[in-house]
Formats: C-alpha cells, structure tokens, sequence
C-alpha cells in the first residue's frame, strides 16, 4: 500500500505542476504588450551609458569629426641620428661566450651586447656609444665602440 501512496502523491504533483503552468502561460498572455506603438518600444541611451525611456537632450549632443578618430596604434615618428646614439657602461661581458650587458645612462635598462657588435675590444665598466635595435628577445645594442 505505500507504493500506490506515493504513486498518488506523484500524480497530485504533477497535476499541481501542469496547472500553475498553464497559470503563468495564461498570465503571460494577458500581459502581453501587443499592438505597443514604436515610440512605446524605443529604448534610449542616455550620456552615462544608461538605458532609458526618455529620448536624451538635444542640447548635450557632441559632435565628433570622422577625421579626428584614430583607429589602431598612432603613426610613429622617426628618430633623429643623434637620438639614436646613446650611452652606457658595461656592467656584463663574458670574453668566452661573447656577450654581455650594458646599462644605458638615460633610462637606466639593461640592453644586451654580442662581440660582433662592437668594433672595440669590451671590458666591464667600460664607457661606450652604441646605438639600440629591436631583437626576437628585447633591445641589443648594436655598432657599440668605446667612449673616449
């Protein structure tokens, strides 16, 4: 006898279930905002970003030159000769391997230096000039020669 019990209970459920339902259908129906005119459906963004009914105020508007939107990065101007040049000290130099480190002077990073760049023999704390290039791993500094 239990089992028909539960069996009951289930079937109320689901009778429960199927009424409340087709309530909320019915509700829904009877809500429905049918035949709105357009200007009742228009929505507005106000000058915060915020969605509103009302239509903004004509007096707020800013006008914007198409000319004046920059899409992407900026154009970069070129480099003078003498901005090119820079200074530094050798804080690194490995005479086995060929490599080393210089600190620049001005912005004070540490830029990387191979033997080939150099036309002068590099020791640490050696003062040099070189000029920079854009390597696959950060800046090296290239056409290196001793300050003198």
């Amino acid at each position: 006898m239990a089992g028909s019990w539960n069996k009951r209970e289930r079937e109320k459920k689901k009778q429960q279930e199927k009424k409340e339902k087709e309530e909320r259908r019915q509700e829904r129906k009877e809500n429905a905002k049918k035949g709105q005119s357009l200007d009742d459906m228009m929505a507005y963004i106000d000058e915060d970003g915020n969605i509103s009914s009302t239509p903004p105020d004509p007096r707020k508007k800013i006008t914007i030159n198409a000319e004046d939107i920059e899409i992407g990065v900026p154009k970069q101007r070129e480099l003078s000769p003498e901005e090119l040049l820079r200074k530094g000290v050798v804080t690194f130099f490995n005479k086995d391997k060929g490599y080393g480190f210089i600190k620049d002077q001005q912005t004070q990073e540490s830029i990387f230096v191979h033997i080939n760049s150099s036309a002068d023999e590099l020791k640490e704390n050696n003062r040099v000039v070189f000029e920079v290039e854009k390597g696959p791993r950060g800046l090296n500094a290239i056409n290196v020669r001793i300050e003198k």
